[in-house]
């Protein structure tokens, strides 16, 4: 079986998700990147592969289920979520904290997690 690596990256979510409190009580930017392996469509329908719009849905539901004090464990998350409800072979999800405050200058803070089905 062929199969074929779907992206999706720079989904933008508002989230309050922090170590500190501050964080968990202003929302903030959130940026998710997410590669799928999925089975080769077997034609030109979305109905043979993952819809994005569900995926960014289902991240969007991840994200307000519940505040993260870490982004590994928000990464997770979304990528057990993913295994869950999609047909996908094997995922990595990247969350991204573009608004990371940490004293001195920084693009962004990341965690990137990997599953794949079992």
């Amino acid at each position: 079986m062929s199969t074929v690596r779907v992206e999706l990256v720079g989904l933008e979510l508002p989230g309050s998700h922090g170590v500190e409190e501050e964080e968990r009580r202003r929302e903030q930017p959130f940026v998710y990147d997410l590669w799928l392996d999925v089975s080769e469509p077997a034609a030109d329908r979305i109905e043979a592969t993952v819809d994005y719009r569900q995926v960014a849905e289902l991240v969007r539901e991840v994200s307000e289920s519940r505040q993260f004090r870490l982004l590994e464990v928000l990464a997770g998350e979304v990528a057990d979520a993913l295994l869950e409800r999609f047909p996908v072979e094997s995922v990595r999800i990247r969350v991204r904290k573009p608004e990371v405050q940490l004293g001195t200058p920084v693009e962004y803070s990341a965690a990137t997690v990997e599953r794949a089905r079992r």
